[in-house]
């Protein structure tokens, strides 16, 4: 065997090898990019936070809650608390409270949608303090942006 029937086989052998290994990038290429997706996807699902829920199981209504500081920032673990009375003459109560998470939101489910008197949301976070008066007969399915600032 002479120098250029080496040099030829060392060729051929080195063509047959490129042409194996281009089978198996493309499918790496492939995976590597789903996996890459699938890691910026849960990223992206851990940025967003559940809201809290209190379900009070009096009725079909609900009240969504946004709470921001005087900047439009919203304030975490606001606490936000209500009294309902209900049943004959008003005997039966109910007293819920919920915090607000990272983006300044909370919800109320199932409040009842008649009442005598209109639901007092107390709103208040360190020193600052808000009423916020729902009547749900008016409105089942509310939703307030309450800014607290000093006054």
């Amino acid at each position: 065997m002479g120098i250029l029937d080496r040099t030829h086989w060392w060729r051929s052998v080195a063509a047959s090898h490129e042409k194996k290994r281009g089978k198996f990038d493309r499918p790496l290429v492939l995976a590597a990019a789903v996996l890459l997706l699938l890691l910026s996807g849960i990223s992206v699902a851990a940025d967003t936070q559940e809201i809290p829920v209190v379900n009070a199981g009096l009725g079909p209504c609900s009240v969504d809650f946004t709470v921001e500081d005087g900047s439009h920032k919203p304030l975490y673990d606001a606490k936000i608390n209500v009294t309902i009375r209900y049943g004959f003459l008003s005997k039966r109560r109910t007293d819920l409270e919920v915090g607000t998470n990272g983006d300044g939101k909370a919800r109320f489910e199932r409040l009842p949608s008649k009442v005598k008197k209109a639901l007092e949301f107390r709103v208040r976070h360190g020193q600052l303090t808000k009423t916020i008066s729902h009547d749900p007969a008016d409105r089942c399915q509310a939703s307030y942006t309450v800014a607290l600032t000093t006054q």
